[in-house]
């Protein structure tokens, strides 16, 4: 009797000290986010590295060109007024003077159609436009970045995948061995990479179409009120 209960103690020790080596082993199998990421080698690195730089990259680009383009985008009905009644009444010195008083797209344009008051509505027009162009050069700066990011981001993740399946087939090749432990590196960087990239890509994409659907609101702002700066013009008594 006392020794099947000495026999059963052994075996429930154990199985504990079993359990807790299992335990400690699952300890330390478990990696942190920072070591699955950065735990393919020197070129996951550079790539995640490449990345996160891309992501605050554009992260920085949206919110700088959305704050400007915003801005340019309201349009102050009084200073619009204002110009209005000074060309109506011909006082244009003081119409110029309250563009050039006023640090927007739409100001300077009006103000370069102002200065070619005497010209033909041919060179008014040109000068407007040339303006017009300058001041949407300014609001797209940058912008462009967005969508070089959105198509290089994939790719970048697309060669992480190639070197998480590297990995898989040089571990497989050194240890004989198609344990999920033997191909965890390899698989943590395929499918971080590939993950980074289509997310730093998507909204990379997502803000440049933002941008650009405002940028296209704002032109069409400036040809409209190009045209009734010129109808304004014509008018009788103008």
């Amino acid at each position: 009797m006392f020794l099947n209960i000495l026999l059963l103690f052994q075996k429930s020790s154990a199985a504990a000290a079993d359990a807790l080596k299992n335990t400690a082993s699952a300890v330390e199998e478990k990696k942190s986010v920072l070591d699955i990421v950065f735990g393919g080698g020197a070129v996951s690195v550079i790539i995640i590295s490449l990345l996160i730089a891309a992501f605050i990259a554009s992260i920085w680009i949206f919110v700088e060109r959305y704050s400007v383009i915003s801005k340019i985008a309201e349009i102050d009905d009084s200073f619009m007024n204002n110009v209005k009644m000074n060309i109506k009444s011909g006082n244009l010195t003081a119409a110029k003077t309250l563009c050039q008083s006023t640090n927007s797209p739409i100001a300077k344009m009006i103000e370069k159609g102002i200065a070619r008051v005497g010209h033909s509505s041919e060179d008014i027009e040109r000068a407007m436009e040339a303006v017009g162009r300058v001041e949407i050069f300014n609001m797209e700066k940058g912008v462009g970045y967005l969508s070089l990011i959105a198509k290089l981001a994939p790719m970048f993740g697309f060669v992480g995948t190639i070197v998480g399946v590297i990995n898989i087939f040089y571990s497989i090749a050194v240890t004989n061995d198609l344990s999920i432990s033997s191909i965890s590196n390899g698989l943590y960087t395929k499918m971080i990479t590939s993950a980074g990239g289509l997310v730093v890509g998507i909204f990379a994409f997502f803000g440049y179409y933002i941008l650009t659907m405002m940028i296209d609101k704002v032109v069409v702002k400036l040809e409209r009120i190009a045209i009734d700066f010129m109808d304004l013009l014509h008018e009788p008594g103008a």
